[in-house]
């Protein structure tokens, strides 16, 4: 998820993937029922609010149907905004309602998530708005039969690269998603879900150890150093330290590996767990202390700095630099009373990919 700048003034809502997907759902079988196209169906969404969504694309014969939605995310930056997620139902013959993995919907490959290894990631609330919109229109047309729904996000699989759904071991395509139905712009609930995801991954494959790290980036510089571990052990926390720590909290992990770049480091250093560059900026006042503790008394050049990375034009990025030691004995602290059972080591990383070490007191 890139930083972008929140909008000023009110923010539009959106609404989730399952929602679409319950959109399409619903319009297909209706237009089997009357067998007229659909342009517009209600959704009852699990927050007990219906939206009217409209029917992108609507095709039928007298027991098939292929509709789909174009979803809109509202004012979030969301990956799949804009995306076309559709359903292809089937009457059959098994009075069920049984979900497959369309073109662009991932199937799940290991345990940890929901959804039992093989099922599409299809997640456990749309598969019950689906269920509930489907058997509602059965049981008001005295309809005797079965439904197979086959779910599938037009571009899914090269969407999906943009998200950390691999890793969780989600492949093929996208997870449908969603559990009020609506989408909040830039509550970052996805991304916060994808951490909690790959925690709960790791900890259903036997991992007690995490690496976690801002991004692709910084895992890159680390990679080498934890080699021992699988792909699904390294975590993206984004901006969103706080909550993953608050995971990991509730979790049998027992080591913690962090690596974090300066800009970062400097906010959590200061106690900042939401390092979003809208929500918090460096305290300087703070950084000038610090520099004070160890002999600098140049506050003006610290000042002067336009970004928190740029201190390592004053201070040596060199293991044993009393500056940046101090600054990650600072983090860890903040970090550290979090996780309190956790054996917890903290890395500091250049942009160029040299590593400091905290040393504990």
């Amino acid at each position: 998820m890139g930083l972008r700048k929140v909008p000023k003034g009110p923010l539009r809502e959106g609404f989730t993937t399952g929602t679409s997907a319950t959109a399409a759902a619903k319009s297909g079988l209706m237009a089997i029922i009357h067998q007229k196209k659909i342009n517009t169906v209600s959704v009852h969404l699990p927050i007990d609010k219906v939206l009217e969504i409209p029917i992108h694309h609507c095709e039928f014969t007298e027991n098939t149907a292929k509709c789909s939605v174009i979803k809109d995310a509202g004012d979030d930056p969301d990956v799949t905004n804009g995306a076309e997620i559709g359903c292809i139902l089937k009457l059959t013959q098994e009075k069920e309602i049984q979900f497959i993995a369309g073109e662009g919907v991932g199937t799940v490959t290991l345990k940890g998530l929901e959804l039992a290894i093989g099922e599409p990631a299809i997640n456990p609330v749309p598969r019950k708005m689906i269920t509930s919109a489907i058997q509602k229109l059965l049981h008001d047309y005295d309809l005797e039969c079965g439904v197979s729904v086959t779910v599938y996000v037009t571009d899914g699989k090269k969407l999906a690269k943009r998200t950390l759904n691999e890793r969780v071991g989600i492949m093929n395509g996208l997870s449908i998603l969603g559990t009020s139905g609506i989408v909040k712009p830039y509550s970052s609930s996805s991304y916060i879900a994808s951490i909690e995801q790959g925690i709960d991954v790791a900890i259903a494959n036997n991992i007690s150890e995490l690496v976690i790290n801002s991004g692709a980036r910084s895992e890159k510089y680390l990679s080498n150093k934890f080699n021992h571990l699988p792909e699904y052990a390294f975590i993206h926390y984004g901006n969103w330290i706080g909550e993953t720590l608050t995971k990991i909290n509730k979790s049998p992990i027992k080591k913690v590996s962090i690596g974090i770049m300066l800009g970062k480091a400097v906010k959590l250093a200061g106690g900042v767990t939401d390092t979003h560059s809208c929500v918090s900026s460096w305290n300087k006042d703070f950084v000038v202390d610090l520099a004070l503790q160890v002999g600098f008394y140049e506050a003006d050049k610290i000042k002067e700095l336009n970004m928190a990375g740029r201190l390592i034009e004053l201070f040596d990025f060199e293991q044993n630099s009393p500056f940046f030691q101090l600054l990650l004995e600072h983090c860890y602290q903040h970090t550290h009373i979090k996780i309190k059972q956790v054996e917890l080591s903290i890395y500091l990383i250049h942009k160029n990919g040299t590593l400091i070490k905290h040393i504990k007191k």
